[in-house]
């Protein structure tokens, strides 16, 4: 073993002119050598983007000014400030996870006309960072999210249907989120924002319909995405008050695939040093993690067989030697994506509404739970207002005892089928898209499948766009309307016309 290692270090030792010249008993005068790279630094350009995008951001009086990059090949889910209505309740909203809110509003728009039975309402779900401008109209002209899916003779067919689009709670777009400001102090919500569930954000467009349009009934809760969640959410809720439900491209419950990528997305936001815990308003907002954040979404909301046709291994530039920075025509298209967003939204509604995705379970086991913990935050609070006699609840918070750390997956589908009984009845559209990496399409057969085994008599399609259809991905909703439309549109005028 010594011998190895002497010879291994022999072998390692660098061999110099002056060792060379003492071995052989020579004098030699040594030389300074001026130490030099054998090779310049890289540059750095998407760098240095980012630390002038923060100098300006700096000064307070520009942040108004700076927006991200316009355009870009995808449909738009622009930040929308104006040209919404606002439904504004002063009645509390207790949440599945304990905390309430005192007070909250929901964005809203509408298109069409209600009709005298005020029975042909659609109540369109949004996904994750959409807005309630699904379509222009009057108050803001700009194209909407599903411009071309909305109209007159449209697959959401304005002759028809009254359709009404609201911004999430939790958001940012005129409904009530962490970037509003809390009526107890009039300071920002930030991190102070109770965490919030799906179902959370269906009671309050429940509100919404009730209080504002006077309805007992909708025709139809329609969604793609996150908002497939909640049109399944709201039916869950009030399977009584919705005919019709159309989920594309969403799920029943949440698995991990997509939590571990949520999971991912925040943790590179919140590392960002102008998060802040949170508390960022006012100052620098954190556009880097946004940025990143974004770009890894971006990679789930496509294919790569997609990407493969559209981006190929080109560079955007075969002339320049490659680079760390974006080079690849891919990497070029994820920078201007998380550029194009990283101002767009609030980064703790991303937070908040990506964890809601996280949450999402409509299992009887976690609805159950989540209906106790709601009932005990109201009973304390009704308490601490003095509108119940003091002692007449617990005042400690019902908390769920779990026996066992896991179950099976037969047991979870089985608490699904038991969760689910309460739509069978119902009629039931599920898209898939076999493409879909975020939301997989086996995901959207386990809905229809859940339905269909229990049998109650409802009319459960199922339809699924194959890739030789579409290789969108999850984006297809989006991007491939024509494939998208008319199985939705069929769904909504069977069996009843207006």
């Amino acid at each position: 073993m010594r011998s190895i290692l002497s010879s291994t270090i022999r072998r390692r030792t660098p061999i110099t002119v002056s060792a060379v010249a003492r071995a052989n008993g020579l004098r030699f005068k040594p030389t300074v050598r001026v130490a030099t790279s054998s090779n310049p630094q890289l540059a750095f350009p998407c760098l240095d983007r980012l630390e002038k995008k923060t100098e300006e951001l700096s000064n307070s009086c520009a942040i108004d000014n700076i927006t991200s990059l316009e355009g870009g090949p995808e449909p738009s889910y622009s930040k929308v400030q104006t040209g919404f209505q606002v439904f504004k309740s002063k009645v509390p909203i207790f949440l599945d996870n304990g905390g309430y809110l005192p007070e909250y509003e929901i964005a809203y728009e509408t298109w069409g006309k209600l009709n005298k039975a005020k029975d042909n309402i659609i109540l369109l779900h949004t996904g994750l960072s959409a807005s309630s401008h699904a379509k222009s109209q009057p108050y803001n002209l700009k194209s909407g999210w599903w411009e071309e899916f909305i109209g007159p003779g449209k697959y959401l067919d304005t002759n028809k249907y009254f359709i009404i689009c609201t911004n999430v709670l939790g958001g940012c777009y005129g409904s009530t989120g962490p970037s509003s400001k809390d009526p107890a102090d009039q300071d920002y919500y930030g991190t102070r924002f109770p965490i919030i569930t799906v179902n959370d954000m269906v009671r309050a467009q429940h509100e919404l319909i009730k209080k504002v349009f006077k309805v007992n009934k909708i025709h139809a809760s329609v969604g793609a995405s996150m908002g497939g969640m909640q049109s399944l959410a709201y039916a869950i809720e009030f399977p009584n008050e919705v005919e019709k439900v159309v989920s594309i491209s969403g799920c029943a419950r949440s698995h991990p695939y997509s939590i571990a990528l949520r999971h991912c997305q925040r943790q590179v936001l919140m590392s960002d040093p102008n998060w802040k815990r949170g508390f960022y308003y006012d100052n620098i907002p954190p556009h880097v993690g946004m940025k990143l954040a974004r770009e890894i979404a971006t990679v789930t909301y496509r294919s790569g067989p997609e990407w493969e046709y559209r981006f190929g291994r080109n560079r955007a530039d075969e002339s320049k030697p490659p680079a760390l920075c974006p080079d690849f025509l891919v990497e070029t298209y994820l920078d201007h994506a998380g550029e194009k967003f990283c101002l767009e939204y609030d980064a703790n509604s991303l937070l908040y509404v990506s964890k809601a995705m996280d949450l999402f379970d409509l299992g009887y086991i976690n609805r159950s739970r989540a209906a106790k913990t709601r009932l005990a935050t109201e009973q304390e609070y009704k308490i601490q207002a003095n509108l119940v006699e003091e002692f007449s609840v617990p005042t400690e918070p019902y908390r769920e005892t779990v026996s066992s750390a896991t179950i099976t997956p037969e047991e979870s589908l089985r608490d699904l089928q038991k969760g689910m009984e309460r739509i069978a009845h119902k009629d039931v559209l599920v898209i898939g898209v076999e493409s879909d990496i975020l939301f997989p399409v086996w995901q959207q057969r386990e809905i229809a499948d859940v339905l269909r085994h229990n049998d109650k008599g409802g009319d459960i399609r199922y339809f699924e766009l194959g890739n030789n259809v579409s290789n969108y991905g999850h984006d297809t909703f989006l991007l491939s309307l024509d494939h998208i439309g008319p199985p939705v549109k069929d769904f909504l005028q069977s069996k009843k016309e207006f």
